[in-house]
């Protein structure tokens, strides 16, 4: 934030010069990436000398003058990249700067090193404190300058330079703010610190990371020494047995220190310190009840260790302006008379009496918590009280102690109602553990065995109860969370400072006064709704007493392990310092490798000292890339490298002895660039890059074996003209510069032809690094207009082939040739030309593999046809069981003249498995929105071509592989460019309804399309093939591809995709292409029917309202559009026969609508799919089975699920169901006065408007019943019948019982309300975890 114009500071020679022109500078620090972003804002006179300049820099940047450089940035004198004269005289515009125009420079590094942090000094030129502050922490550039500029608060101060203050802060690990001003609250209280520094930790009794005292030591003598500016307090929490996901939980700062406290007492048990909790902290208070009639008094003692201040009285809509108010209230007494009335011991009777709280003790630090956390009952959520509550600097307790009740003669006749109670019915603040200490001499005590004693001390020590104020912990924000911070005044000055997390500042008692809260308005109900929400919460006095008050141990006076340990603390920073001096002076950058033998880049970091030299760089780079066996040292070079757009920058040549600090421009968290370790053959040598050179990766092309080269990496230059570039081309690859065709790809599939000889490569889109593509043939193909040639279309399915790997099932075509090669690789004997030629069918007959694959191509099209014709005739349900492989071409130009009977004969011999065995191991993609194959989360399409040849080194004649085998590969031509505006469609009749099917209602195969590039090869790593395809080929055609490699038609297996947690989701949708998938991408194919149009895949699961889990998985079924409810259950009858063992009849079961695990609507038998009941994928129904015939005639009746309930035995009986005819409440009555043997008059019954298994904790707590709806569930019971009295432990474990009961069901447990984490400290150093809890 900039201070206003009229706050703004002036120098006087400017007041007296107003008309001065200024200078603009704008200064950006690019020394550190995490400061990359920031701006220092300089408005300085005309006037001023540069060495000022960097003077006022390294002030506002908090950098030592001298360590660091000034240039020119983006702006002005851009091509001047000479660093500023820092010991120049002239003024800023002799120097080159500009006024009244904004003048941009970059902060550098000098000579390599990065700038040195100077230490911060106190004050500024007017004494102002930028550091002081009260309340949360301001935003960065909050506080304004005091400089003769206008500038943001620019500071690097970080945790590693202490405060001015001479304080250390404590950062907060993520919501550990309350932790911290309870930490910082202890530290500075002398009595607490001095005797923690008494107590000495025997490490051989306890482990220090465990220790609690011994880890708060530790944390005082940091706070005490360290040079940081703040300190980490993760080792006390590890000591409390929290873990990281503690730091993210917010807690009272009162809870936590009742909590510390009882650890500490726990862990100083047997040791002097043992009672130090109670000598400083502990008071007393007498709870009494006194007879209003005969002065007889009840009375108990309690103690405590803080005082709980109510804010607000309940019912109140005023607050208490003040805390001596609120301690009035306190121990004010109240009547009890009416029906509250007293039973008097004495009197025998009920009277009336007063009860109230009497202080009798005061402890030593007296702690007062503000009670601002309330629970409003109107909105029935916690609220925060901010109303305005003064508290003084110092407090005379003397004012709350009734010297005219100790005079009272009645006083000595009371008898004590019994020894001391544990724990105080007044607060749950009160302590419940102490025992009565009647003979402490701290702090005050006003009990005594004599009354005149008595007396006479509280009257004595009255005027001695003057406590001061010397910690104010602050909470900000609302109920629901906020940050804590403290204000504490340090013994040793009198100030106070503000301890806020890692900041510390000093600040004055009228900022302790802007913690009182509220607003300087009248008090209404309302005013805390208006008010600030920074406002005081726990109040610390100490009492005044100069023989007790205690100071700080000088170090002098430190015990002798504390003295160890400050040394040892010592040590450990001073080596903490220097590892971070190594660090700081490190380079850390990114180092890429492209492995000589695997030919696969590899990543790393590399992590070396600025002063060592390139040539020890690249020693380190060779051993973190285990190249030892790959290449030798002197074959490997350092290159400056851009991994993104992967170009080589520039080499160093003749700079082996320069040091990297120098080379990489400095020590930097982050590098705009990266490293390459280059390596070379022994016979090459290395090429020189230089900089301003451009990256070309040149692909050959070979139009008549159809092929694109891997690349070959040339540097050229953006000036150079194509025509030279051509001949630069030539010289490298020895291809004729006359016939070359030289071709761009600036971006994805964006293919340019350099033909415009004079034009240069800048003019022509070349960037850093470039892709071009070259043909040198003096074929006819060159007189083409570029889009129509052969070279444009190799270009275009070359960009568009990925490469899949596909895993077939068993007993498929393609699964045989695999395994039969895969075992003569193994070893086998016989000849492995013999053994890929010839594979045994199904039938046993010996065939070439091209002939099956060419077969099975040919009559499946053959086939199809056929069926289509019968289609047409008529015959439509034979029609759909067959695909139509029209306009594919055929590796061989002969026609297949398989009669009727050679088809019959290719259907015998494709063994098609039961689909339904397949069923229940899969998944769709409609579970992942519909389509998860055409989602975004894979469509990573590459936006480069491959670098293997083999992509589409491809041919219309099969092509002989390494392994022996011929490749299958059927192609398409590619559509003319006067086609290309015309768009093509398979069914435009047909809607997406969620579920593609791959025909048309007449049998007309959807599979047409003119990306038809397919090859397949076996693949020996694995059960299936590796295939290159063009990925804008759709499903439907991939799986046509597929079949004679799978042995079945396509609509008679499934494609599943396999993603890289190895799950599977199936792709159904046949007219979607596969842009989605990118290279090697994994395939599953499975054997089972493909979906048509209008089907559906449905998950059956059976009903069983009265078992523990009442919903079983049975099996997948398919449903289509238009098919009744009673044909849908014709056919499961034979699947639950032959898949669950379940043998029906068609009237025995019926189907009904599942919600989750919840039954609803029954479907009727005449219902249509579509119709009268909406379906779609991957949908899920109940099977149910009756027990009788079937009562649900008609959609006006009403299918009552009912169970009674028996609240004298707490349990329920089973499910019945009742039908009602006209949905009334006296029908329902009837029906359940049957049922259950109740009498109508005395039925009762309440609905379950939520779930059907209703659970335990909504029967205790009956309710009404509510609207009816189709299914309901309710629950008759009889009004006469007494409900069991449970006691909380018979409460308890039925809720325990139904718990687990529900959770075994799948059911949340609703009557369990999700509560706090509670706080915890584990004294072993680690939560003893109860696993049979909730």
């Amino acid at each position: 934030m900039v201070p206003s114009e009229e706050n703004q500071l002036v120098p006087k020679e400017i007041e007296s010069a107003a008309d001065e022109p200024r200078v603009l500078c704008i200064i950006q620090d690019t020394t550190n990436s995490k400061t990359v972003n920031e701006r220092i804002t300089l408005n300085l006179p005309a006037s001023t000398p540069v060495k000022r300049l960097f003077e006022d820099v390294a002030t506002k940047v908090g950098y030592v003058n001298g360590t660091f450089d000034l240039i020119w940035g983006n702006g002005v004198n851009v091509a001047d990249t000479t660093p500023l004269d820092q010991s120049s005289d002239k003024s800023v515009v002799d120097a080159g700067f500009e006024s009244g125009k904004k003048n941009f420079l970059h902060l550098t590094d000098k000579d390599g090193e990065q700038p040195q942090i100077a230490l911060e000094e106190s004050g500024g030129a007017d004494g102002h404190n930028p550091d002081r502050f009260i309340g949360p922490l301001p935003r960065e550039g909050s506080v304004g300058c005091s400089s003769d500029y206008v500038s943001q608060n620019y500071s690097y101060s970080s945790i590693l330079s202490k405060s001015e203050t001479g304080y250390v802060g404590l950062v907060n690990q993520a919501m550990t703010c309350y932790l911290n001003s309870l930490l910082q609250t202890l530290f500075m209280t002398p009595e607490f610190r001095n005797a923690l520094y008494k107590w000495e930790f025997e490490e051989t009794e306890e482990d220090p990371v465990t220790s609690i005292p011994y880890q708060l030591q530790r944390l005082f003598v940091l706070l005490q020494t360290s040079k940081k500016r703040a300190i980490e307090t993760t080792d006390v929490t590890r000591s409390f047995g929290w873990d990281s996901s503690e730091a993210w939980q917010q807690h009272d700062v009162q809870e936590l220190c009742r909590v510390m406290f009882d650890a500490l007492e726990q862990k100083w048990k047997q040791t002097e310190q043992a009672d130090l909790i109670n000598q400083l902290y502990q008071g007393k208070l007498k709870d009494y009840v006194r007879c209003l009639e005969c002065g007889y008094e009840s009375w108990r003692i309690d103690t405590y260790l803080d005082i709980p201040l109510v804010i607000r009285p309940y019912g109140s809509n005023q607050a208490f302006a003040s805390v001596e108010e609120a301690l009035h209230a306190f121990i004010q007494p109240e009547i009890l008379d009416g029906p509250n009335q007293y039973f008097c011991e004495r009197c025998k009777k009920k009277c009336d009496a007063r009860k109230g709280l009497r202080f009798l003790h005061f402890p030593y630090l007296l702690t007062l918590q503000l009670k601002r956390f309330d629970f409003d009952y109107t909105t029935m959520h916690r609220i925060k009280l901010n109303d305005r509550m003064t508290f003084p600097e110092e407090l005379d307790m003397g004012s709350f102690i009734d010297i005219e009740d100790e005079k009272s003669p009645q006083t000595e006749s009371c008898t004590d109602s019994g020894a001391e109670n544990e724990g105080s019915c007044h607060s749950d603040q009160m302590s419940n553990d102490f025992s009565n200490d009647d003979g402490v001499d701290e702090g005050i005590c006003l009990e005594s065995n004599s009354t005149v004693e008595r007396i006479s001390k509280a009257a004595n020590e009255k005027n001695s109860l003057l406590y001061e104020l010397f910690s104010v912990m602050v909470h900000s924000g609302s109920a629901a969370g906020g940050h804590y911070y403290a204000c504490i005044k340090s013994f040793s000055d009198d100030q106070w400072y503000s301890f806020n997390d890692q900041h510390v500042s000093k600040i004055t008692h009228e900022d302790i006064k802007k913690t009182y809260g509220g607003t300087s308005g009248s008090r209404g109900y309302y005013s805390s709704a208006f008010a600030s929400s920074t406002n005081a919460y726990m109040l610390i006095y100490r009492l005044k007493d100069t023989m007790r008050n205690a100071k700080f141990l000088e170090v002098n006076e430190y015990p002798e392990h504390i003295k160890r340990l400050v040394e040892k603390e010592k040590e450990l920073e001073e080596q903490e310092k220097r590892q971070r001096e190594i660090e700081r002076n490190t380079c850390k950058i990114k180092l890429f490798c492209m492995h000589p033998v695997k030919q696969i880049m590899m990543e790393n970091k590399l992590e070396v000292h600025k002063d060592k030299t390139l040539k020890e760089a690249v020693e380190i780079a060779y051993k973190i890339m285990d190249l030892e066996e790959a290449v030798s040292l002197n074959c490997c070079r350092l290159v400056k490298y851009d991994e993104f757009h992967d170009y080589l920058e520039r080499s160093y040549e003749g700079e082996e002895d320069t040091p990297m600090g120098i080379l990489l421009g400095g020590v930097k968290s982050t590098y705009m660039f990266d490293l390459l370790l280059e390596t070379r053959r022994p016979d090459q040598a290395f090429q020189c890059y230089k900089p301003g050179e451009v990256m070309v990766k040149v692909h050959v092309v070979d139009l008549k074996q159809e092929t694109v080269a891997p690349p070959i990496s040339v540097r050229a230059y953006l000036n150079q003209t194509v025509t030279e570039f051509k001949h630069l081309i030539s010289k490298t690859i020895h291809l004729p510069a006359e016939t070359m065709r030289v071709v761009l790809e600036r971006c994805y599939n964006d293919l340019r032809l350099l033909n415009v000889a004079n034009k240069t490569l800048k003019t022509e889109g070349f960037f850093r690094s470039n892709k071009v593509f070259i043909e040198s043939s003096e074929s006819q193909d060159r007189q083409l207009t570029f889009t129509d040639s052969q070279l444009w279309k190799l270009l275009d399915r070359h960009a568009n082939t990925i490469r899949l790997y596909v895993s077939l099932p068993e007993q498929s075509p393609g699964t045989q040739i695999r395994r039969t090669v895969f075992q003569k690789a193994s070893g086998d004997s016989g000849n492995l030309d013999e053994i890929c030629e010839r594979v045994k069918g199904p039938l046993g007959n010996m065939k070439s593999v091209e002939a099956i694959l060419e077969e099975s191509t040919e009559k499946l099209k053959t086939l199809s046809l056929q069926q289509q014709q019968e289609g047409d005739n008529g015959d439509s349900s034979k029609s759909t069981e067959a695909s139509d492989f029209e306009n594919i071409e055929s590796p061989s130009n002969e026609a297949d003249s398989s009669t009727s009977t050679e088809n019959r004969e290719l259907e015998n011999q494709i063994q098609v498995s039961d689909p339904d065995n397949f069923q229940s191991e899969e998944r769709s993609d409609s579970d992942l929105n519909n389509d998860r194959s055409t989602s975004s989360v894979d469509s990573d399409i590459l936006s480069s071509s491959h670098s293997s040849d083999t992509l589409c080194n491809v041919d219309n004649a099969p092509m002989p592989l390494a392994n022996g085998l011929d490749s299958h590969s059927i192609t398409s031509s590619r559509r003319s460019k006067a086609n290309e505006g015309k768009k093509e469609t398979w069914d435009t009749a047909e809607e997406d309804s969620g579920t593609d099917s791959e025909y048309d209602e007449s049998g007309k195969s959807r599979g047409e399309t003119q990306y038809m590039y397919f090859k397949a090869e076996p693949y020996i790593a694995e059960e299936g093939l590796l295939i290159h395809v063009d990925k804008r080929i759709t499903l439907s055609a991939f799986k046509q591809q597929l079949e004679p490699f799978v042995g079945v038609p396509s609509s008679q297996f499934k494609v599943f995709r396999v993603y890289a947690s190895n799950q599977e989701f199936e792709s159904v949708r046949l007219n979607e292409t596969l842009s989605s998938f990118s290279d090697d991408n994994k395939i599953t194919i499975r054997l089972g029917r493909a979906l048509k149009k209008g089907e559906y895949r449905v998950k059956v699961y059976q009903l069983l309202v009265n078992d523990p889990e009442p919903c079983k998985f049975l099996l997948d079924s398919v449903f289509a559009k238009g098919m009744t409810v009673r044909q849908s259950k014709e056919e499961l009858l034979s699947q639950l026969r032959e898949q669950c063992g379940l043998d029906l009849t068609i009237d025995r079961f019926r189907l009904r609508k599942k919600t989750w695990k919840n039954p609803g609507t029954v479907f009727l038998d005449y219902h249509v799919y579509e119709e009268d009941i909406n379906i779609s994928s991957n949908w899920e129904v109940f099977l149910e089975i009756l027990d009788g015939a079937e009562k649900m005639k008609s959609m006006s009746q009403l299918a009552v699920l009912s169970r009674r309930w028996r609240p004298s035995e707490m349990k329920l009986d089973p499910f019945q169901e009742i039908v009602l005819e006209s949905s009334s409440v006296d029908e329902l009555k009837e029906k359940l006065s049957e049922i259950s043997g109740i009498l109508l008059e005395n039925i009762e019954f309440a609905k379950d408007c939520q779930e059907w298994a209703m659970d335990m904790a909504t029967l205790i707590n009956f309710g009404v019943p509510c609207r009816f709806a189709n299914p309901v569930y309710n629950m008759p019971r009889d009004k006469t019948e007494e409900v069991v009295e449970l006691t909380e432990e018979q409460r308890n474990e039925l809720m325990k019982k139904e718990s687990s009961r529900l959770q075994k069901t799948g059911h949340r447990v609703t009557y369990s309300p999700r509560k706090e984490k509670a706080l915890k400290i584990y004294l072993d150093g680690a939560p003893n975890k109860d696993l049979t809890q909730d």
